[in-house]
């Protein structure tokens, strides 16, 4: 644990009882960002095609097996932490080039339940209206045997928040991330593919106070393969299904911020490796798809070990003139 020492200042009362409950609740400083690890998968650098608006609604679910200390070593056994995502979304990508890029955008409103924001074991919140997920600026390019993408999103801290709060639905503040991925296809049909997506987190000061979550880098993607379900004529394709191993990395790369009177808190850095499984389909006819993942993580650091759930429904609508 390392303090740093600032101009030094009267301490009071309220800032002892506010380190306690800060201490009780947030095990080694250790804050989470707004990033949810297992939104991506196959295909991550992959943006959809364009003239297309996809309707969706995601399902999170992240359940803690354990907490792990800076060691690596369980800390609290079956610490009864779930939690819980849900909302929906509308994503675009237009016919409009950037730099031979086609141009879209992603708004994400949702509800969580036991937002987890720290190392907490005492979480308890039900299902209330969360932070906002826009990326105001995302950007594809499709190659021959590789795609590329590139995102700005922000994170706006529209749920309820209060320092030290067990039922918060939000995290308080203002998150700007920037991503960036690719997807390497390994033969002419594009059926064999491989893809990884980083993304950095910048986050703001917490709602009414100094406390500062540090900036979090992610790394996720996957190796997969796609098939395709032929009708009876053999003619044309009624169906696409992809599947495949997936993973995530997930690290704090600067130092969180608890400021209390003359010294700043901080804790050593957390981290978190997880891998699992991914599995897609697509009716064409309907332009409908499914998807759902499955991650368990192997390591963890100073943090939470457990298993994350992400199930998306979407449709498809075209937005080609005719």
């Amino acid at each position: 644990m390392r303090t740093l020492l600032l101009k030094p200042k009267p301490i009071q009362k309220w800032h002892i009882l506010f380190l306690v409950l800060l201490i009780s609740s947030l095990s080694n400083a250790q804050l989470k960002g707004g990033h949810i690890l297992g939104g991506v998968g196959l295909q991550s650098g992959t943006l959809a095609p364009e003239n297309t608006l996809a309707v969706y609604v995601p399902g999170y679910f992240y359940a803690a097996s354990s907490l792990r200390n800076s060691d690596g070593d369980i800390s609290v056994h079956n610490p009864d932490i779930n939690a819980f995502v849900t909302g929906a979304g509308v994503s675009w990508v237009s016919d409009f080039k950037i730099l031979g890029a086609n141009y879209g955008a992603t708004a994400l409103f949702a509800f969580a339940s036991n937002k987890i924001e720290g190392n907490n074991v005492n979480i308890d919140g039900s299902l209330a209206f969360t932070d906002t997920y826009l990326i105001p600026v995302q950007l594809g390019w499709h190659k021959k045997r590789a795609d590329f993408m590139f995102s700005y999103a922000l994170y706006l801290p529209t749920g309820k928040y209060t320092a030290g709060a067990s039922d918060n639905s939000g995290l308080g503040m203002f998150i700007n991330e920037f991503s960036l991925g690719t997807t390497l296809f390994f033969n002419e049909k594009k059926t064999l593919h491989f893809a990884t997506t980083v993304s950095y987190e910048i986050n703001g000061k917490k709602k009414d106070t100094d406390i500062k979550t540090g900036d979090i880098l992610s790394l996720e993607g996957g190796l997969g393969k796609t098939f395709y379900c032929f009708n009876a004529e053999k003619t044309a394709p009624k169906a696409i299904i992809s599947a495949g191993l997936i993973y995530y990395l997930q690290y704090k790369v600067t130092n969180d911020e608890i400021p209390i009177g003359p010294i700043v808190w901080t804790g050593d850095k957390d981290r978190v490796a997880a891998v699992g499984a991914e599995v897609n389909f697509i009716h064409i006819k309907s332009t409908s798809t499914i998807g759902l993942r499955w991650l368990g993580e192997v390591s963890a650091i100073n943090r939470f070990q457990g298993n994350t759930f992400f199930l998306t429904l979407a449709h498809v609508f075209s937005t080609k003139k005719e």
